[in-house]
């Protein structure tokens, strides 16, 4: 079993765990801590941070003491329920240990990695509890999202900059990037789910937008030729590969589909004998509105093919069609970059799961 522990900005992930033996240091600790005015976090929780850190850039190892109770009220002004509190949970993950007469020593070691999402929609749910599920119990997740705003971006990788033994990121088209993850050392760094703007030497585990999305339309064939017309709703708003429309309209032009690449979402208005490609879930959730007010029959006066795999879209009108990698071998990938730290370069296979709607 895990436990969860959400932050305001990022969120830790510990596996409680049994603590093996180990040889207790009695010296005066070397661990002093200092509580930051400036953070939004609550003062216990910068304390557990702070104990973690120092453990992950081995300031603490096995067997170290930590300052006494007393000691870090003194020194930081803290309420000694603070500091139980802290100490409490950490205890609880079984990253120190108290021993009675003696006080509270490291009990194993911790690896924090720093994990960087552009945002948090279904599908990513997938892939992030793939990837905490396939951890061991002694790695600390800090989790951010940068919603492919720049300046957060920036902000965020530079003062994460020393702090982890592993970086993984989410990377997005902007001339910026290169430059701004150019400051992590390269094998400490993963680019996952797009590799645009991967670093030469960088590690990628990655979908492929375009061969991958002409290959899965091509294995649906059969089903897209019963439809009029097939049209690709790539909203102003997404931020979906823009590769992605040079192999759709590669495929329409190849086998001689009816075809339109529609940009501007006000337009979309849905007719009998269309064929939809979305990539985005608000587009869907519009599409599925207007199937109800026309009443047209989805899968038969209409189709919709979907982009990226979630739990609802398998029950959703008895299934909506998908085009998608695979989340959750995604998630257990970048857990093995994580444990063995071996330089990787992947692509997950993207695959057409037909369903009703199509």
């Amino acid at each position: 079993m895990f436990r969860i522990q959400f932050l305001p900005e990022s969120f830790f992930v510990c596996l409680h765990t049994r603590t093996d033996h180990f040889q207790f240091n009695s010296m005066e600790s070397k661990f002093h801590f200092t509580v930051n005015p400036q953070s939004n976090l609550l003062k216990f929780k910068q304390l557990i941070d702070s104990i973690n850190e120092a453990i992950s850039k081995n300031l603490l190892q096995v067997g170290d003491m930590l300052p006494s109770v007393n000691q870090i009220c003194k020194e930081s002004a803290l309420s000694r329920d603070t500091v139980f509190k802290a100490y409490a949970e950490l205890k609880n993950r079984g990253v120190i240990e108290s021993v009675p007469n003696r006080g509270y020593f490291v009990a194993k070691a911790v690896t924090k990695v720093f994990l960087f999402l552009d945002t948090f929609k279904a599908y990513k749910e997938v892939l992030y509890g793939s990837f905490l599920d396939s951890l061991p119990e002694t790695i600390a997740i800090d989790l951010h999202f940068h919603h492919y705003n720049i300046d957060d971006f920036e902000k965020i990788i530079k003062e994460s900059i020393g702090k982890y033994t592993k970086y993984i990121i989410m990377n997005f088209d902007h001339e910026r990037v290169p430059e701004i993850t150019s400051q992590i050392p390269a094998s400490k760094l993963l680019v996952i789910d797009w590799d645009v703007n991967a670093q030469p030497g960088t590690s990628t585990i990655h979908q492929d937008f375009g061969q991958s999305l002409y290959d899965s339309l091509v294995s649906g064939l059969d089903l897209i030729r019963k439809y009029e017309k097939f049209i690709y709703l790539y909203p102003s708003f997404t931020y979906h590969p823009k590769e992605s429309i040079e192999f759709f309209e590669k495929f329409c032009s190849d086998y001689k589909i009816p075809h339109q690449t529609l940009y501007d979402f006000k337009k979309f208005d849905l007719q009998k004998g269309e064929l939809y490609l979305l990539v985005s879930d608000r587009t869907l959730a519009k599409f599925l509105d207007q199937c109800h007010q026309k009443n047209l029959v989805l899968g038969q006066d209409v189709g919709v093919i979907s982009y990226n795999e979630t739990p609802m879209k398998k029950y959703v009108k008895d299934g909506i069609t998908v085009i998608s990698t695979d989340f959750e071998l995604m998630g257990k990938k970048i857990a093995e970059f994580v444990t063995t730290g071996e330089k990787v370069n992947m692509v997950i296979p993207t695959k057409l799961t037909i369903r009703k709607s199509l």
